[in-house]
């Protein structure tokens, strides 16, 4: 009898600490599990000022995309057989991140004239390792602003710079630079001809600070030279009317713009009924004194 029980308490105890043991494991690779790293990037030129790539990191953490931040990106060039480093870049905590191409003839494309960009992150203790490559061309894209029959129009030309030979058929998009979000003009985009060109009307009528429009021309995230932009001062705008009370008194302008009558009136009120009181208090004194 004895000798029974004590085989069911041994068997429970090795029962006991295999469960233990197995949920131990478990919960130690559930914390040493790496995830997954998913990279985008994107190359943006902004001509006769900055070419750069927007990369973007994130990760599927319990079902949930999470963007990753304060990681190292480092970007390489592809030269046929060889990597070039060109730098590295760390995320925000929105898990973007800005490289700047200092200059584009540091990158060697291959002979179809495509640049081919390694971005890669070397993995850590959370996240496993993960690389994505991009690729695009380089383009000139020109904009001007001509006057026809008292008719302003964007003319524009896209040029591949690896041959000098128009890009055809491609769409750009004319937008005015505003402080939170671009205003698109017209509502169809404009299709390069067989020169690479546009010639695009301007409406009248839209406001601008002393009359003065910032024109954006964009090739918008194309697959094969990604997303470039030129700038076009134009001098066409309606002037805007400051219609600021900033420096005036008004009801709702800081205590030290407070409207004159709103200084005098309560003032005055204030000290009349402060003068009636003590009025009030001297009589009181004088019946109550003998």
């Amino acid at each position: 009898m004895k000798n029974t029980l004590k085989f069911h308490f041994l068997f429970l105890a090795f029962l006991s600490i295999s469960i233990a043991s197995s949920v131990f494991q478990n919960l130690n690779a559930q914390n040493n599990e790496k995830h997954k790293v998913r990279m985008q990037a994107y190359y943006f030129k902004i001509m006769d000022s900055v070419s750069y790539l927007n990369i973007k990191a994130s990760s599927k953490i319990n079902k949930k995309n999470t963007r990753i931040s304060n990681i190292e990106i480092s970007v390489f060039n592809l030269q046929e057989d060889e990597q070039v480093k060109l730098g590295s870049a760390i995320t925000n905590n929105q898990g973007e991140s800005r490289f700047i191409i200092k200059n584009l003839n540091f990158l060697k494309p291959d002979s179809t004239g495509i640049y081919t960009v390694l971005i890669s992150f070397k993995g850590n203790s959370s996240f496993k390792k993960s690389s994505k490559k991009i690729t695009f061309k380089n383009v000139d894209l020109e904009a001007i602003l001509v006057k026809k029959n008292n008719i302003n129009y964007i003319n524009a030309t896209l040029l591949n710079k690896s041959n000098e030979t128009p890009v055809i058929d491609e769409p750009l998009t004319l937008r005015v630079q505003r402080l939170f979000k671009p205003l698109i003009l017209g509502d169809e985009l404009s299709m390069t001809d067989e020169k690479g060109t546009i010639l695009t009307p301007i409406e009248e009528g839209i406001p601008g600070v002393h009359g003065n429009l910032i024109i954006e021309v964009v090739l918008n995230e194309s697959d094969d030279y990604g997303t470039v932009i030129d700038l076009v001062k134009a001098p066409i705008g309606v002037p805007i009317v400051d219609e600021s009370t900033f420096d005036q008194r008004t009801m709702w302008s800081p205590r030290s713009k407070t409207p004159i009558f709103l200084l005098i009136i309560p003032n005055i009120l204030t000290f009349a009924m402060w003068g009636i009181i003590i009025y009030l208090i001297i009589n009181l004194f004088k019946i109550t004194t003998p």
